[in-house]
């Protein structure tokens, strides 16, 4: 096969445009293999990964087009396809802009009255974007990744003294009056407000309590560092409020990836002072992993706790030494670690628990690991793994190469602005895969990948899947319980 690489200098279009050019072209009569990227050092590392040999000079302005041709492929028509998707890419822009943007979150506001800001720019930018938010008296959800600490505290300063609400930054998910914003679960109305320092967090209790009938009013995303020792919940203790006023709500949820404790502490305290119960889902060590909190949820209204279902069995593992965590959720990969290391010993990851148990930046090591390809080192430059799964599918072929892998645990995180069918691309890479393979579907019935369709597909490829992110992880270990 012949392997073609070129750049194209002052070319941009953003990642998940790409993304859509470089699955069309990989559908062109020929093609083996087909990437379209902006040459972030990420991307690069990706194509290199790939066998592809990028020019030393590219830097991250150039478009860079990599394509990989079958025997027999024509490069001109593979080309043609590049310039082709790339064009109707452009087309689509231009049809659906009828009215030019607005370039500025300034002149939007302008024109309307109220209402909540979605700012999602690279973060570099989301600074000015947010405050003009807060200066014009809006509350703001910052789904931008990659905003520094320093420019989130000023926004949270800001808001705090003015009585508003900044979600995020890194504001994966959010339920506002019934708006699904973000990577959103479809869930009915109902009597849970949900407080989310945790986007795959937040989830995995919306598809928890949706399975077992209960809905959710609000659920308010606040970004993954507000319960840290630096950020000290603030915005966590203006949602809490918010909810409380709200006459819909019966029960209030914190959900949290491992909060500092100090900050925990003062956000229970705080609680107390409510109207409305504080049901509290911070992981940590010694914790409850978000399905029993949800159990708690449940009890606490009077809800029978029903039986998380499992589709499909495979068998225990023969060879191999280690677990191996592929996931897009930072929570879930959080959770995963926490209930692995119970049994397991230490687990290493790109966001581990402890810092002597960070991986090198192959994120491979001789030990039980889990990585989250959502983390903002990994996006940098490139879309979501819940949009291009592109970087996870490609480690986890090197895991399933890999002699010391026992158990392969995976999650699918469905919802509003996830790829609009997930197992189309996972359920054919892990077909081959001679370990057993644990997946985690987190969604519901509702949302528009449908639940049902992506859970057969992963059952049809040989996998077993929970809806459990804490119940798959445990079904993991016991698969090693013969290699162990």
């Amino acid at each position: 096969m012949n392997a073609h690489v070129e750049l194209r200098p002052g070319a941009y279009a953003d990642s998940v445009t790409l993304l859509l050019v470089s699955r069309v072209v990989q559908g062109v009569d020929g093609v083996a293999a087909a990437q379209v990227a902006m040459a972030t050092p990420l991307n690069v590392e990706v194509l290199t990964e790939m066998g592809f040999t990028v020019p030393p000079d590219a830097t991250p302005n150039d478009l860079v087009v990599a394509i990989r041709l079958a025997d027999g492929g024509s490069l001109a028509d593979a080309l043609a396809g590049v310039d082709r998707a790339l064009r109707d890419a452009n087309r689509r822009t231009t049809d659906a802009a009828v009215v030019a943007p607005h370039r500025t979150t300034a002149t939007a506001l302008r024109e309307l009255d109220d209402g909540l800001v979605l700012v999602s720019v690279p973060g570099a930018s989301a600074l000015v974007e947010a405050m003009d938010a807060l200066d014009a008296g809006r509350d703001v959800m910052i789904f931008s990744d990659n905003v520094p600490l320093d420019q989130e505290l000023a926004l949270k300063r800001t808001a705090a003294d003015r009585g508003l609400l900044v979600m995020g930054p890194d504001c994966g998910t959010a339920v506002v009056d019934g708006l699904g914003l973000g990577f959103a679960n479809t869930v009915r109305p109902g009597p849970v407000g949900i407080v989310a320092a945790s986007g795959t967090g937040c989830q995995q209790l919306l598809a928890l309590l949706d399975r077992a009938g209960v809905g959710v009013t609000s659920a308010l995303g606040v970004g993954g560092r507000d319960l840290s020792t630096d950020v000290r919940g603030s915005s966590t203790r203006e949602a809490l409020r918010r909810l409380d006023t709200d006459p819909a709500v019966e029960l209030i949820v914190v959900v949290s990836k491992p909060p500092a404790p100090d900050v925990a502490d003062g956000i229970r305290a705080y609680a107390a002072t409510l109207g409305t119960p504080v049901e509290f889902a911070l992981l940590g060590a010694g914790q409850p992993d978000l399905t029993a909190a949800t159990e708690t949820v449940l009890t606490r209204l009077g809800r029978e706790v029903p039986q998380w279902p499992v589709s499909g069995r495979v068998e225990p593992a023969t060879t191999g030494r280690f677990l191996r965590g592929l996931f897009v959720g930072g929570t879930l990969c959080d959770e995963a670690m926490l209930v692995a290391a119970e049994t397991l010993g230490p687990v290493r990851s790109n966001i581990p628990l402890l810092p002597e148990l960070a991986l090198g930046p192959d994120l491979t090591a001789a030990a039980h690991t889990m990585v989250d390809f959502g983390d903002d080192a990994l996006t940098a430059g490139r879309a979501h793994p819940m949009i291009d799964p592109t970087l996870r599918l490609e480690h986890l072929a090197r895991a399933a190469g890999d002699d010391d892998t026992a158990v392969v645990l995976l999650d699918l995180v469905l919802g509003h602005g996830a790829e609009p069918d997930p197992a189309a691309l996972l359920a054919p890479a892990i077909v081959d895969i001679r370990q057993p393979v644990v997946i985690a579907v987190v969604g519901t019935e509702a949302d528009p990948q449908g639940l049902d369709r992506q859970v057969q597909a992963l059952v049809e490829a040989g996998a077993e899947v929970h809806l459990s992110n804490a119940g798959a992880t445990r079904r993991a270990i016991e698969l090693m319980e013969g290699v162990r």
